[in-house]
């Protein structure tokens, strides 16, 4: 049998209290305190790498920096980053029962065996911890003294407030304090759906019941009124029968049937009549699955509400919803998807800005909870915006498309029995293709895949 374990925090007044257990084994459990200064260096570390605008950045300014100049547009910034991650947030006696756990005789040396299968890590952070990439993760070698850390603890805290602390890093050459082995490849990492949402009442669709039936794919609709470069515009670029991702719906439709029905992969494209009440209808068909590849929008952490987080369809202002317009549309958001009670199949993909950050709040009642209390067992979404193919190719002068890998592996992996497995084996090919020094293997996009799953949904 697989173990498997479960990493929890909590933030508790100006604390943040972590867990980690192995399921059966209550012996085997590990706690530990973040105090807040620590949380704060984290995130401040972290957040240089996203493609979100800091303070007066514009949107373009952010993916720029993202991309040529943040720690994730190169390798030894990434790693510094993961490093820097693993030594605040997983205390050195947690990384040594992960190491066991996994079959490893010692929690480093990449040259250490690893248990086949590999262990599940179930991961419930904190609002706080929300957006870290928990896989991307390196396991330290060393690092600062307790007494160091402390210090900075100290230091962080002033009568004017707590800020981040300053931690006296040695990072003049990393790989002499860490040899860059990640989480990811100990075990496969996993996101819990939060507790109330588990809970709660709903009747769930079942994959092995399901996964004959037809694959529903909403493949970046048309906006109402968003020209195709605005910030609602096209993620993908122009359609094209020629593209990677045309060849790669082709080869599904060759060996299965999908929705909505089509004579040409390029018509799963762009469409504009993939609203709403278009959705409900091809929902209704009982689909096996659902990619959706477009926009998002978070909901506003300062108002707490994660149910208006929203999918952006091909829905005019006239569509019914709880939604502002924005100009000739209107957002579909969480708490309309539940309102509705859409019967949504097992396996949901939401390749779209920040769909994985319900943990944001402290009622976790976004996009991916939407989904689960509609029925889905398995969600796959991302913690950070993904930058689009024409912003990755403008800002780094590439042709490649990493925008097209992310949903062909997530597509490959929802046809897969074990989709957890399929994507992890993903994420860790990406991992060491980008360690290897293939700059094409960005972080900003495979980092940011997460799979919710309820129970043992795999």
């Amino acid at each position: 049998m697989t173990t498997t374990l479960v990493l929890r925090f909590a933030d508790v007044g100006v604390a943040t209290y972590a867990s980690l257990r192995i399921v059966g084994q209550p012996e085997c459990t590990v706690t530990w305190v973040v105090h807040e200064p620590i949380v704060l260096a984290a995130l401040e570390e972290l957040k240089g790498a996203l493609p979100d605008p800091d303070g007066d950045e514009s949107l373009a300014d952010a993916l720029d920096r993202a991309l040529t100049r943040g720690p994730f547009a190169t390798t030894q910034g990434e790693l510094t980053l993961a490093y820097i991650l693993g030594v605040l947030l997983i205390a050195a006696p947690a990384w040594q029962l992960l190491a066991e756990a996994a079959g490893r005789s010692e929690a480093t040396g990449e040259s250490a065996g690893v248990a086949d299968p590999r262990p599940v890590l179930f991961v419930s952070p904190s609002a706080r911890l929300a957006r870290i990439p928990w896989g991307a993760l390196a396991v330290p070698l060393t690092g600062p003294s307790p007494e160091e850390l402390v210090a900075a603890r100290k230091e962080a805290v002033t009568f004017k407030g707590t800020t981040a602390a300053r931690i006296p890093w040695q990072l003049a050459d990393i790989d002499t304090v860490t040899e860059g082995f990640r989480l990811m490849e100990m075990v496969d990492v996993v996101m819990a759906v939060p507790p109330n949402i588990l809970h709660a009442p709903r009747t769930p669709a079942r994959w092995r019941e399901r996964q004959s039936a037809p694959a529903l794919l909403v493949v970046d609709p048309r906006v109402p009124g968003q020209r195709p470069d605005s910030a609602l515009g096209s993620v993908l670029g122009r359609p094209s029968s020629e593209s990677t991702l045309s060849r790669h719906f082709a080869e599904l439709l060759a060996h299965r049937p999908v929705l909505p029905e089509v004579d040409a992969p390029v018509e799963l494209f762009r469409r504009s009549d993939a609203d709403r009440s278009w959705l409900a209808a091809q929902l209704d068909r009982a689909p096996s699955r659902m990619l959706y590849v477009g926009h998002a929008s978070a909901a506003d952490r300062a108002h707490g509400y994660a149910d208006r987080a929203a999918l952006h369809l091909a829905c005019t202002s006239a569509a019914d919803g709880a939604a502002e317009p924005v100009g000739d549309h209107r957002p579909l958001l969480a708490s309309d998807l539940m309102a509705a009670q859409l019967p949504v199949p097992p396996r949901v993909a939401l390749l779209a800005c920040g769909s994985g950050g319900d943990y944001q709040f402290d009622e976790a009642t976004g996009l991916v909870a939407a989904m689960v209390l509609c029925g889905s067992e398995l969600v796959t979404a991302t913690l950070w915006s993904l930058p689009t193919t024409a912003g990755y190719r403008r800002f780094t002068g590439r042709t490649e498309d990493p925008m097209a890998e992310v949903v062909m592996a997530v597509d490959d992996a929802h046809e897969a029995d074990d989709a957890v497995l399929s994507l992890n084996r993903w994420q860790r090919e990406q991992m060491r293709r980008w360690r290897n020094g293939e700059t094409t293997a960005s972080p900003l996009y495979w980092a940011a895949v997460v799979t919710f799953a309820v129970g043992g949904a795999r």
